[in-house]
């Protein structure tokens, strides 16, 4: 069996990212087998080579309906039997949250989860696609394939998860409605993979930009890597990035055997 690591990073904006001089390093850096990007905010004709062309990988992107909002791509040295946009539900698949790519021996889903802090109906959108998510898993289960899911989840799952818990208990990102279906999404077999190998607090993948959050390590762990049984068994490593600069979150890691 042969090893491959998989990077997650939510870079708020890949143009932003990239014109700092950020991205390039990240990729070439780290050389990872897979590198899949959240909150890229870029639309099929803003894309140049810079963005796409990175040697030995091939990039693939979805896009929102909406200029300058949410999207996710991906960036793989591996060649996937197929590639999906989306959920298959319309009204769930217009903002460009989610790429599939079947490569065999797992299904990877790279998804940038609504963030339901706007209003109630953004919380009841984000719940809805939350639903509609682990019912597209479940009947990937049923198909018996193995799934590996990564992105920015939106939430954190345990009070350890982030610095300030009591403070934030009415705040989306860490509501009991929140947290509830987290907790659904474990019991149906699913396996929070940087937890596997470290149970210790005061490690976050997500700082507020404007309190100097960062600095003081005042953050949330948002972003995952989960995978589910028996795949969950070929996993080697998973860590967290906090020295990556160039975006309020930070990558997430992930090793796994196949």
């Amino acid at each position: 069996m042969a090893q491959i690591d998989l990077l997650s990073w939510n870079v708020n904006g890949i143009r932003a990212v990239t014109s700092k001089g950020l991205f390039a390093p990240v990729i070439e850096g780290h050389r990872p087998d897979i590198l899949c990007l959240q909150e890229t905010k870029i639309s099929q004709d803003q894309l140049v080579p810079q963005l796409t062309d990175h040697k030995g990988y091939k990039s693939y992107f979805s896009h929102a309906q909406k200029r300058g909002y949410s999207g996710v791509a991906v960036y793989s040295k591996l060649e996937p039997l197929s590639v999906t946009e989306g959920l298959g539900h319309a009204h769930l698949d217009t903002e460009g949250r989610t790429l599939v790519l079947d490569y065999g021996d797992f299904v990877l889903a790279n998804i940038y989860f609504p963030n339901g802090a706007q209003n109630q109906e953004r919380l009841d959108f984000k719940m809805e696609f939350y639903r509609a998510f682990l019912e597209w898993a479940q009947g990937l289960k049923l198909q018996g394939k193995h799934l590996v899911v990564c992105g920015d989840f939106n939430t954190a799952h345990k009070e350890i998860d982030l610095a300030r818990p009591k403070a934030n208990e009415k705040i989306s990102g860490f509501l009991p409605i929140e947290r509830a279906w987290m907790d659904d999404f474990v019991a149906a077999g699913h396996d929070d993979t940087f937890r596997l190998f470290n149970k210790d607090p005061d490690h976050y993948s997500w700082w507020a930009m404007r309190t100097n959050a960062r600095e003081r390590n005042v953050g949330w762990r948002i972003d995952y890597f989960f995978t589910a049984a028996p795949f969950t068994q070929r996993v080697k490593a998973a860590g967290i990035l906090p020295e990556v600069m160039g975006s309020d979150h930070c990558p997430v890691s992930l090793r796994v055997e196949i």
